[in-house]
């Protein structure tokens, strides 16, 4: 019997595992049985069943997943490889890239700033940023176009809900064909000169009308900076993961760690499942100079585990306490203008998806991470893989089996 199939038939042999803790989180998590906080423990078997399913079919290299409720861990499990090559299991102390799961972590980060009085949520960006005061806004005009002054100034609440008018540059309009032409949308630099250069550049709409995914969020960890005189990595350092014991959340993976930091895949021409390009291999495992709030960190699954407990404890966590319960409930419900709609009829908080319907708080990365924070039930469900392209369907099985086992 190959490597492969052992590993295979263990890893569904062994369904307890799942609830078996590692050094590194017994500090924090106590782990309990499915059945005592109402959870059936055979469909948290059919969900792991699934998971194994996107690994044996070559969908995904690796999996991990993790479910807390009420402050205990009900569902644990870690399925593939972190790489094919070697096949290096994916375990509890896998490093991944999150991408844009960065962005809550930035948006806490400014908003222990609102706690110290440092800025209100409508706060024109120009007041701390004046290079924003002049950036004019592309409209177009029947055939042409022409740039014009904005109406309302744009706010640090239109930041962090992605209503500010910045994009990403992933479009063929012609504003995000200045973003490529100028390198704003690049990971060179510092992040001061990136936000400059922003700002020199038409914003796609007026401020506060419309929701596009974008650079909003690297501006406001640009902010931070501003406001706290402390680079980016320094404050997410000092004042979150520090705090919160995200010892192995940060900008880099420092050359001791690499071995656990996984790699990332992709599909190559032949349809099969490899390792992604040079860029992606390469990023990460040298210090920079742009601290990408937007997304730029990496992780491991119970550290940002640890990020949404303190948010779903209303900002402390084993006595230590990040940020303001009225903070907290902030980031975690709707601050999108009237006017403004998101995808499928939700919303926006703070740096995250807001669902209107069920007060869920979540967000996802660049690489296939997901997370998302259930108040009503006192539950957090994390899935993270190594896809690019993303490939978030994985993620979504696994959460909707999870709550067809709540009781």
């Amino acid at each position: 019997m190959n490597r492969i199939m052992i590993y295979k038939r263990v890893q569904l042999l062994l369904f307890g595992l799942s609830f078996i803790l590692t050094s590194c989180s017994q500090s924090l998590y106590k782990n309990v049985s499915p059945k005592s906080v109402g959870i059936s423990t055979d469909t948290f078997k059919i969900a792991e069943s699934k998971m194994q399913e996107y690994i044996d079919s070559g969908k995904l290299a690796g999996i991990s997943t993790l479910v807390i409720k009420e402050g205990k861990v009900v569902q644990r499990a870690n399925f593939g490889f972190a790489d094919i090559n070697t096949q290096s299991p994916i375990d509890n102390n896998t490093i991944f890239r999150i991408f844009s799961m960065s962005k809550p972590i930035t948006a806490v980060a400014l908003m222990t700033l609102y706690d110290e009085g440092k800025f209100t949520l409508d706060d024109n960006v120009s007041k701390y940023i004046p290079e924003f005061k002049d950036t004019k806004v592309y409209q177009k005009n029947g055939n042409s176009f022409e740039l014009v002054p904005q109406d309302t100034q744009m706010t640090i609440r239109h930041l962090l809900t992605h209503t500010s008018g910045l994009s990403y540059g992933w479009s063929k309009s012609y504003v995000d064909s200045l973003y490529n032409a100028k390198g704003a949308n690049g990971w060179k630099g510092i992040l001061g000169d990136k936000v400059k250069t922003l700002a020199s550049l038409p914003l796609n709409f007026q401020p506060g009308t419309q929701y596009r995914y974008g650079l909003s969020i690297d501006v406001a960890g640009y902010l931070v900076e501003v406001l706290s005189g402390m680079s980016l990595d320094n404050y997410f350092k000092t004042r979150i993961f520090n705090p919160l014991k995200m010892d192995d959340t940060g900008f880099y993976v420092p050359k001791e760690k690499q071995d656990r930091f996984s790699d990332v895949f992709h599909f190559n021409q032949d349809g099969k499942l490899t390792g992604a390009n040079a860029f992606y291999k390469k990023a990460f495992k040298s210090p920079g100079t742009l601290f990408s709030g937007g997304g730029g960190l990496v992780s491991t699954i119970d550290d940002y585990a640890r990020f949404c407990l303190m948010l779903l404890n209303g900002g402390e966590l084993n006595g230590k306490r990040v940020l303001s319960e009225k903070a907290v409930q902030m980031i975690m419900s709707n601050q999108f203008p009237e006017n403004v709609k998101y995808w499928n009829g939700n919303s926006y908080g703070l740096g995250g998806a807001f669902d209107i319907k069920s007060g869920e708080y979540s967000w996802s990365g660049m690489a296939s991470t997901n997370f998302w924070i259930d108040s009503e039930n006192k539950m957090i469900i994390l899935a993270y893989a190594q896809l690019i392209p993303s490939n978030h369907s994985y993620a979504y099985v696994f959460k909707d089996l999870i709550y067809s086992a709540l009781k």
